[in-house]
């Protein structure tokens, strides 16, 4: 999956994006360093992470990914490896989907500050994978969406929209700040950087104002954007693709 060395609050944000359900880790302490209120990635940390200890317990194992529900952690015991200890990181060793997947997605309505922008970042981070599927299931089945000048409904248009958006837009990198919430609604600012074939680099900007369902999918997009060209020399989201790393600065701090 490419991500061994992601520090642990990258890695969680990451699986989510990827629309993982169920991170296996070997990492007891998570639930220490971690905060899992509001997340929809559920944690299973096993006591060994070695197939000749932990395939000895695969009954245990399944049983605690099967009893796994959004934000929620379980460690499972598992007896130790008597070899060569193993250098200790959080990187996934197994992964499974659930049908929460589709049926849910916290943090849910009603909004708090914390949870509407942990829901902003949740966004930010899907839309930095430029995976037209995963980001269209973060939305009801009927979502109804303006893209700029677009109007379309239903999650097969939104895959087709986003398909020829990220096509057409090079280097794509996203930053979502929260404006404002309430209730069921959530208004957000952002910005991506993007370039076109012939290597023009542009700024967007943009507003959105998102309404959810009481399962937290979303069931209406508005979306407002403009295009400023700009240098090369003059970009600020120099990350690696994918999601944007969580020490890196947001749009206020980069005085954007």
């Amino acid at each position: 999956m490419g991500w061994a060395g992601l520090k642990n609050g990258d890695l969680l944000r990451v699986a989510e994006a990827s629309m993982i359900d169920v991170l296996l880790t070997g990492d007891k302490s998570l639930i220490h360093e971690q905060n899992l209120s509001g997340r929809r990635l559920a944690i299973v940390a096993l006591s060994a992470i070695r197939l000749p200890v932990i395939r000895q317990h695969l009954s245990k194992i399944v049983a605690a990914i099967d009893a796994a529900t959004p934000g929620s952690f379980q460690a499972v015991e598992c007896g130790t490896y008597a070899g060569k200890k193993p250098r200790i990181e959080l990187v996934p060793i197994a992964a499974r989907r659930k049908d929460f997947t589709m049926t849910t997605r916290p943090p849910l309505p009603p909004f708090t500050h914390e949870t509407a922008v942990q829901k902003v970042r949740l966004a930010e981070d899907a839309w930095n994978t430029r995976d037209p599927v995963r980001v269209s299931l973060a939305y009801t089945e009927d979502s109804r969406w303006r893209n700029r000048s677009e109007f379309f409904t239903g999650r097969s248009a939104i895959v087709d929209f986003l398909t020829r958006k990220w096509a057409a837009e090079n280097g794509y990198r996203l930053i979502k700040e929260l404006w404002a919430f309430t209730g069921d609604h959530i208004a957000v600012r952002f910005q991506y950087e993007w370039h076109d074939a012939s290597g023009q680099w542009f700024r967007a900007h943009g507003n959105e104002q998102w309404e959810f369902t009481d399962s937290g999918l979303m069931s209406r997009r508005e979306a407002s954007i403009n295009d400023v060209p700009i240098s090369e020399s003059d970009r600020k989201f120099l990350w690696p693709a994918g999601p944007r790393p969580v020490d890196h600065p947001g749009l206020t701090d980069l005085g954007l």
